[in-house]
């Protein structure tokens, strides 16, 4: 059993809850000692506390920079109340043991996100907060650490059911989620700095984040999982702001991050965009004059696989839109903003999920990681465009405008598709879609009998695929892959290039008189 708390030390940036907190502790007989914004807070609220320049017998100085960093202040923290040698130290220099720290760090995250200046970014470095969190947790044996106003509660109703103790298996609980909070925070500034510097994969590399919720499951039931804000990033998911719906579960956020992805790739488009995704890739893409049409239009490539989709929209969320989708079960409805009648109509569907974005950009690069055994896979974000590149056309027919605008279109599609990809699409909206296989042809097969389903489905004369376009995320390895596009009625390809066999695609595509164009760029998705 730990000793008694008679001292806590508060040093603390966010002051959600601060002052009830203290008035609490102090309640229990507990002294307040504390540092400058936090000591004035406390001061004002009629609590009785004792400046750290009282126990250092030092000024703060340097504007704050040096005020905790001292002696009489880590003796406090991290001297073991069962070694003789380290209470004859506390005697010897008058130090008082400090059985709780409650810090809480300078919001250098928050100064990255809102775009602050190098100075104030530097500034919000905090220095001595992480010293004395670590120092703590190191010691948890006697000390307890809180570094989060959410855990006040519980601490206050341990300390009361305690006698002013807390319990070992809470000490360990708080220096593990300590530890946790410095190594976060810390990857946020070592990231920063790295992509201040251009070195965004030096000798070592950190990554961490804020937990935003913890899910009922992850991808299957018996996996526990949860959410975190990873600082730094490019802005997602986790800043849409929920407005209804069911909890939201690991394979809705996963979905909705890969239909963001994709709707991105429209966000400087004129045209209304809509995205559904189904299982992470793709089940239909378009573009249109209003997001009625380009919902209509998306929903009409694969119906069957939107079926408990995310649709994702780059325009406010009106009325016709909304009545469109929610005739669809749908498991997430993501968009930059709604109208309240929009709103009405979801909210008739109490399960839905409606989340939005409010305006805010699909803005920053970031990282991608990937955990393997024994170690994380880190790459940049693919950011590459079809609009930067120079499309180079190598059939003997050129491709028309039409084609070449659907070309461009379903190259954007592709990138978010999982390879290996093949799109088919026409006059601003895919209507075949072939993902994830292990052979080139067999999408190529796949996409084109999901065409011929959906035409039957709605009694159409023929497959869409005629007179379409295709995308191949990566090149043809063989003229036969692009020879199933030709069968199908495609009209158009775009491709990569850089195959050894690329002369014998290019003579499949003139002798089925297709028109083809090299992008030289690749976009595998795994």
């Amino acid at each position: 059993m730990s000793e008694p708390i008679r001292r806590a030390l508060i040093s603390v940036s966010d002051k959600t809850g601060l002052v009830d907190f203290a008035r609490r502790l102090a309640g229990l007989g507990i002294e307040l000692l504390s540092t400058g914004g936090t000591a004035r807070a406390l001061s004002d609220a009629g609590l009785a506390v004792t400046e750290v320049s009282t126990v250092t017998g030092f000024p703060e100085i340097m504007d704050g920079r040096v005020k905790t960093l001292h002696p009489g202040i880590h003796g406090g923290l991290l001297a073991v109340r069962s070694n003789p040698e380290h209470r004859k130290a506390l005697e010897e220099h008058g130090i008082t043991p400090i059985g709780l720290l409650v810090v809480n760090l300078y919001p250098f995250e928050d100064t990255v996100l809102k775009g602050a200046s190098w100075e104030a970014t530097v500034e919000n470095i905090d220095v001595g907060g992480p010293a004395m969190i670590r120092a703590a947790a190191k010691n948890h044996d006697d000390v307890a650490v809180v570094v989060d106003p959410f855990d006040y509660e519980s601490i206050i109703a341990e300390l009361i059911a305690e006698t002013n103790r807390t319990t070992l298996k809470t000490r360990r609980r708080l220096a593990a989620k300590a530890f946790a909070r410095t190594a976060s925070y810390d990857a946020a500034i070592s990231q920063w700095f790295s992509m201040q510097a251009g070195v965004p994969f030096d000798a070592y590399f950190a990554t961490g984040g804020r937990k935003l919720q913890a899910l009922r499951y992850g991808e299957n039931p018996h996996q526990a999982a949860a959410l975190y804000a990873a600082p730094g990033q490019r802005f997602g998911v986790t800043a849409a702001r929920q407005v209804q719906g069911k909890e939201l579960s690991y394979n809705n956020i996963n979905d909705t991050d890969a239909a963001l992805e994709c709707l991105a790739e429209f966000e400087n488009q004129d045209a209304a965009a809509c995205v559904i995704v189904k299982h992470a890739n793709p089940c239909g893409v378009a573009v249109g004059n209003s997001l009625l049409e380009a919902y209509g239009k998306a929903l009409a490539c694969d119906p069957v696989s939107a079926f408990g989709g995310i649709i994702a929209l780059n325009r406010r969320l009106d009325a016709a839109a909304a009545r469109a989708i929610t005739s669809l079960f749908t498991e997430v409805i993501v968009a930059p903003s709604a109208d309240d009648d929009a709103v009405a109509l979801v909210a008739g569907k109490k399960n839905l999920r409606l989340l939005l974005l409010d305006d805010r950009p699909m803005t920053g690069s970031g990282s991608l990681v990937r955990s393997v055994g024994g170690g994380l896979l880190v790459q940049n974000r693919d950011t590459a465009s079809v609009d930067d590149m120079e499309l180079k056309i190598v059939t003997r027919r050129a491709p028309t405008d039409a084609e070449l605008a659907d070309l461009r279109f379903a190259f954007r599609v592709a990138k978010h598709v999982k390879s290996n990809a093949i799109v088919y699409a026409k006059n601003g909206a895919t209507v075949g879609i072939g993902a994830g296989q292990m052979s080139r042809v067999d999408s190529a097969r796949i996409a084109v009998r999901k065409s011929e389903d959906a035409a039957t489905a709605a009694n159409l004369p023929h497959a869409a695929v005629r007179g379409s376009v295709v995308a191949s995320d990566a090149f043809f390895p063989f003229a036969d892959g692009l020879l199933q596009a030709a069968e199908a009625g495609a009209t158009a390809v775009i491709q990569p290039g850089g195959s050894l066999r690329d002369d014998d695609v290019i003579k499949a595509a003139d002798d089925a008189g297709l028109a083809m164009v090299f992008t030289g760029v690749r976009h595998f998705r795994h």
